[in-house]
């Protein structure tokens, strides 16, 4: 496909995938942002860091997940043949660790001491504990106190791996809040730290960066329906809150034209009111973290705090690509509200035995809603970012069971 015809045309050389992306950054940081662009173009050029980064994906993450052909679900639904992109189980379960080898190995490409992070629902937190324990660097997790308490199995396993868990009571106390404080310390400590954003928002180079990292997802998936099926499937699906596991999926398929592409957010409790973290479906273009993309904010341009079941869609922005991809119409992107989700996530524990986090849940509810519509000779594929050991507290709350 030419290029000009081609959806994979960002970001810019200013980081800008259309009007969305850029570097909206405090002036301490911009030397810092550009000497981690210049590392990272280094990086993807060199041979021994693409050499380390597949060793530890394959002998340490477990690296290719399997693609899965979810059989009972698909006769459950009476609908198309259903695939499960696997990647709950990788090491720490979920997609995160892709993202995370990635950077660390910057890190210490660059000489960086000590590693800083932000997280929601734990896994990023978990993934970065994990390889800041491999390659011995000290690290601090920002984490709201409201995703503390929801997610305590997520916590303590950081703690276990020896991260200082921050907590932050700012604003919502949620995931927005603790990017927020990330981005002070990361100001205040330029010299030695290095910031490892957990999904592909934030400034010019990290939406690019975590989605190539990322991508090992759609590659693998693209390489595995091939072989399985012999063809390129109908249907993409995963989940959005930032957007990581969503881009890596979708990215090596965006110039696959015959491929439908979807985009699963946090509807909440319904798009009526501001109970929903939709900040595509609901929301409209600002700047938040560095970046311009999608944001739910009020008449006078302040964020709006979201709210999801899942403390890893409840980010009230979206990567910039992502904003890009709706603006440009390749993607489509829907809503699913909490109650819609976790009827999923029963569905697929019962049918398939395999128990997915919230996060994922929201895509095979989007499914679940489509089924019926659905040729039988469709091939659809589902990313299963993660797995639902971490929000067992929260569906007993949900449906007033003791745990």
């Amino acid at each position: 496909m030419n290029k000009l015809n081609s959806h994979k045309l960002g970001p810019d050389q200013n980081g800008r995938f259309g009007i969305f992306g850029g570097r909206f950054v405090a002036e301490t940081l911009m030397p810092l942002i550009l000497d981690l662009e210049k590392s990272y173009l280094e990086a993807k050029n060199d041979d021994s860091f693409q050499s380390e980064l597949s060793y530890l994906n394959k002998y340490y993450t477990g690296r290719p997940s399997p693609l899965y052909f979810a059989e009972r679900l698909t006769n459950h639904l009476k609908t198309a043949k259903i695939y499960f992109k696997r990647d709950e189980l990788n090491h720490t379960g979920s997609h995160k660790i892709n993202n995370c080898l990635g950077q660390i190995l910057l890190a210490k490409k660059m000489g960086k001491t000590r590693i800083i992070a932000e997280t929601g629902a734990g896994q990023h937190g978990v993934a970065v504990a994990t390889v800041s324990a491999r390659f011995g660097l000290p690290c601090v997790i920002y984490m709201g106190a409201k995703d503390i308490e929801r997610q305590k199995p997520n916590v303590f396993r950081m703690k276990l791996l020896g991260a200082e868990v921050v907590p932050v009571n700012a604003g919502n106390s949620t995931l927005k809040d603790a990017m927020n404080e990330a981005l002070r310390d990361w100001v205040a400590n330029v010299n030695d730290t290095f910031y490892i954003i957990g999904t592909v928002a934030g400034p010019h180079p990290y939406p690019e960066m975590v989605r190539d990292f990322q991508s090992i997802i759609g590659k693998e998936t693209k390489e595995q329906i091939l072989d399985q099926e012999g063809r390129l499937p109908d249907h993409l699906i995963a989940c959005i809150g930032g957007g990581s596991n969503a881009m890596g999926l979708f990215y090596p398929f965006l110039d696959d034209m015959s491929v439908k592409i979807t985009g699963i957010e946090a509807g909440g409790m319904g798009l009526q009111g501001n109970k929903h973290c939709a900040s595509l479906s609901a929301g409209r273009p600002g700047v938040l973290h560095g970046n311009r993309t999608y944001l739910l904010q009020d008449d006078d341009g302040q964020i709006i705090e979201g709210h999801s079941i899942s403390a890893g869609l409840d980010y009230p922005g979206i990567g910039p690509e992502h904003a890009w991809l709706k603006e440009s119409g390749r993607v489509e992107y829907v809503a699913i509200t909490d109650n819609e989700a976790v009827d999923a996530f029963k569905v697929c524990t019962k049918t398939e035995g395999i128990i997915p986090a919230l996060e994922p849940s929201h895509a095979i509810a989007h499914l679940i809603n489509i089924a019926p519509n659905l040729p039988k000779n469709d091939v659809v594929i589902v990313n299963l970012c993660g797995r639902g050991d971490k929000d067992i507290f929260t569906i007993a709350e949900h449906l007033n069971m003791e745990i």
